[in-house]
Parts: structure tokens; sequence; C-alpha cells
């Protein structure tokens, strides 16, 4: 699966203008099924893309969105009405809906272009890593249903940097 350092990201979206590119040959942020959030607080980048949980609270009532060979979310366009249920349900904010179209990382056929692009090692992709899990309990679930991609996305971030700041001050005093 996906993996990332976010000690080592930079910040400079290369990550997002491969995956965006490879996907629709057009460079644009929105395209894109990784997204790099920039905490100005503490001066951190962190990319968010979907670390295909154990949980896989995304999964569609109507299986637009299934588990492919590689235990990546797959979409089919053809099935999904846009509904939104996966972008609400999503605890990370690494599913958006746009213009009815869902983004969401498919692993790019089992050669992440993300990880490619990443320069610094922030981004690696391990084909036979454990699913991570991302257990809720259901007021945790209730409370993000209600947030936005764009605040899921900048919770989860801000709970990394949580963790690596306390690692941080463990090795260094």
């Amino acid at each position: 699966m996906i993996h990332v350092d976010m000690s080592k990201c930079t910040g400079c979206r290369r990550c997002e203008t491969a995956c965006a590119f490879f996907h629709t040959g057009r460079v644009s942020r929105n395209l894109s099924r990784i997204k790099v959030l920039h905490l100005y607080e503490t001066g951190i980048d962190g990319p968010v893309v979907c670390v295909q949980c154990k949980e896989r609270y995304c999964l569609c009532p109507v299986n637009a969105l299934t588990v492919g060979s590689l235990g990546q979310i797959v979409c089919a366009p053809t099935v999904c009405t846009g509904c939104g249920i996966c972008e609400t349900q999503c605890p990370i904010g690494a599913i958006e809906l746009c213009d009815g179209i869902v983004y969401v990382c498919d692993l790019c056929g089992g050669r992440p272009q993300c990880v490619e692009a990443c320069t610094e090692g922030a981004i690696t992709y391990q084909p036979d890593g454990e699913h991570p899990s991302l257990a809720l309990e259901e007021q945790e679930m209730a409370k993000i249903k209600k947030m936005t991609p764009d605040q899921k996305r900048s919770s989860y971030v801000r709970s990394h940097v949580s963790q690596i700041c306390k690692k941080w001050r463990r090795t260094h005093g």
C-alpha cells in the first residue's frame, strides 16, 4: 500500500502533478487523487492519499466502488450515481467528487505515479503492505461525516504532525 512519511514532504506537489497527468493528461490539482496540504502554523506539508484501510468505509451501496486485485479502490464510472456517500464516509478526505466524478487513488495499476514523482522519499509503495486500520467510534464517524474533504484532510495531517512532533521530542529531549 502507499505509505506517507510527512516528515520528508517538502510540499513540492510533484505527486499531485504526476497523478493528475497520468489519469487525465492534464495538470490540475483538482484532477489529482493525492492532495498536499500545507499547515501554515507548523510549516509542515502533508500528502493525503487513500490508504486502502481495512474498514473500507467508502464502499458504495450500488457497487460503484469496489476493491481491486491490488487491494485498491476501483471506481466504475458507469455505475456511479454521484451520490457522494463515498466522499462522506472516507475518514481522511482521500475521496472527492468533482463534477460528478469520483477521485480516489487506484494505485495507477500497481505503479503509483505519485511515488515515482516523489524525489524526497516521502511517498513509498509496498504492494504487499498491510492495510492500516482507521477504526472509528460511532461518535467520531458522525463528526467526520459532517466535514468537507478539505477539513478531513486537514484533521488527518494535523494528527500526523502531532505524532511527528511527539516522536521528535522523545528523541531530542
